[in-house]
Order: structure tokens, then sequence, then C-alpha cells
């Protein structure tokens, strides 16, 4: 009798959901338990169904590839290239959703806290000079996060960068006050520098060298479709609201959106190393 998903989850004592996401390396689950659960799956000897996966979420996962002479060492190199083309493909479309996403939250603050200090009352000189202390640290974040990314790698940057933007977002919530906003626009220029950046060395550390600019060049194109989609849609957000800290709203949860793919990315990343090992 073939060992299941309910059979696993019974030796780990942990419900069918949460065995289901630690096997399936969603980064839903902690690493601890999903390694636990990985090497129970092993003990047992549970594989995976992908018959009844497919039924269930509608999406078979599968990829047709028919040669007519197995024998043809060619036919083998070919099917690796494709299997490896389809793998990046995925790994691709995260980065990408994940700069747009960054970028819709960052535009946020740059491009309107000119427009919100006149808003408040503070008048559009006080917001110019915001803006210009946020840029100029941007340009010490880069460079720190530079030499944080030589340490830790760049999907940890990633991670970390988002996190403090998204904290940096969170502050201009409560605190609307002159003093209040010169210090949040700095912080914010000091969590956000590195952010798109790290996504050429992500590029870099997971594909191939000879792919890097086009990819590179692809998750950029994003990012600056990020900037310019956040750029409108706080002001509509405002425009249909009357207020910005809808608008901020806006991006915090852009900006988790970031946040959940970069976390992902890197749980997958681990889970993949463990399987490697």
């Amino acid at each position: 009798m073939s060992v299941t998903l309910k059979d696993v989850a019974l030796a780990a004592r942990v419900s069918v959901s949460t065995a289901s996401r630690a096997l399936a390396g969603t980064g839903l689950a902690s690493e601890r338990t999903q390694q636990r659960l990985m090497r129970i799956a092993r003990e047992l000897g549970y594989r995976a169904n992908p018959i009844a996966r497919g039924l269930k979420t509608g999406q078979s996962r599968l990829v047709g590839f028919v040669v007519h002479n197995l024998t043809n060492a060619s036919f083998q190199v070919m099917a690796e290239v494709v299997q490896a083309r389809l793998k990046a493909l995925g790994y691709q479309m995260l980065l990408c959703i994940a700069g747009v996403a960054c970028c819709v939250a960052m535009s946020m603050p740059q491009v309107h806290i000119v427009a919100y200090c006149s808003d408040l009352g503070f008048g559009a000189a006080r917001g110019a000079q915001m803006l210009s202390l946020m840029l100029a640290c941007g340009i010490v974040s880069r460079l720190i996060s530079g030499a944080i990314c030589d340490r830790i790698g760049g999907l940890r940057t990633l991670l970390l960068g988002s996190a403090l933007q998204g904290l940096a977002l969170l502050l201009f919530l409560p605190f609307d006050g002159l003093v209040s906003l010169y210090l949040i626009s700095a912080l914010f220029g000091l969590f956000q520098g590195g952010i798109v950046p790290s996504y050429a060395i992500i590029v870099r550390e997971y594909f191939p060298p000879a792919e890097a600019g086009a990819r590179v060049g692809t998750v950029l194109m994003c990012t600056l479709f990020g900037m310019a989609l956040g750029g409108w849609m706080s002001g509509k957000v405002f425009d249909l609201t009357g207020s910005y800290h809808a608008a901020f709203v806006n991006g915090v949860a852009w900006n988790l959106l970031n946040l959940t793919i970069a976390f992902t990315l890197l749980k997958r990343t681990r889970r993949m190393a463990l399987q490697a090992a």
C-alpha cells in the first residue's frame, strides 16, 4: 500500500495542510518543520502524486517534449536545456513581479512627498528638501547595501531592504509632523537604495552568465514600470479618497507582495540546496 500525504502528516504530528505546504516548498512552513517533514517522507518512502495534484489544482505543470530517436544524444541535451529554461522562467517571472511591487511602493514617497507636504500645510519647499534628503541617503544606501550584498547575497539583501522599506512606509502613517517627516524621509532613503541593485546580483547568482544581460534588463524594465505605475496609482488613490493616508497603505500592500516573493524565493533556494545535499 502506497504512503499518502496523510500518513506523513500523522507521523510528523502535523496537519495535512502543513505537510503539503512544507513538502511543496511554498515557504509557508518553518525551515525546521520543512526539514523534519522531508526526512519523515524519505523514511516512509512517500512520493507525491502529480496526477492527483493536477486534478486538485487544475494545473498539470507538465510540458510535452516529443522526440523520434531516444538514442540520439542531441535530444538528451535539448531535454536538459528545456527543463532548465522552464525552471528559470518561473524564477524570472517572480523576480519581475517583485521588481514591479517594490517600485510601486518605493515611488509613493519619492513622487508625492512634495505634494504631501503641501497638503499638510508645510509648503512645497519643505517637501523638496525632504526629497533631496531622501535621494541623498539613497546614494549612501546603495554603497552600504553593496557591501552587505557581498556578505549575505542578493536574495537576503532584497529581503532585508524590502522589510526595512516597508517599515519606513508604515512610519509615514502615524507621524506627519515636520521634524518626523524629515527623519522618516532620511530613513526611507537609507532603506530603499539597495533594493533595485540587488536584482542584478540575484540574476548573476542564479542564472547562467551568458543570459545575465538580457535578464537584468528585463527585471530592471519591470522596476521602471513599477515606478511609473506607483506614481500614477498613488495619485489616483489620492484623487479618489482625498487623503494620502490611503496611498501610503496602498504602498505598504505592494511592499508586502515584494517581501513575500523575496521570502518565497529564499525558501525555495534553501529547499533546492537541501535536496541537492
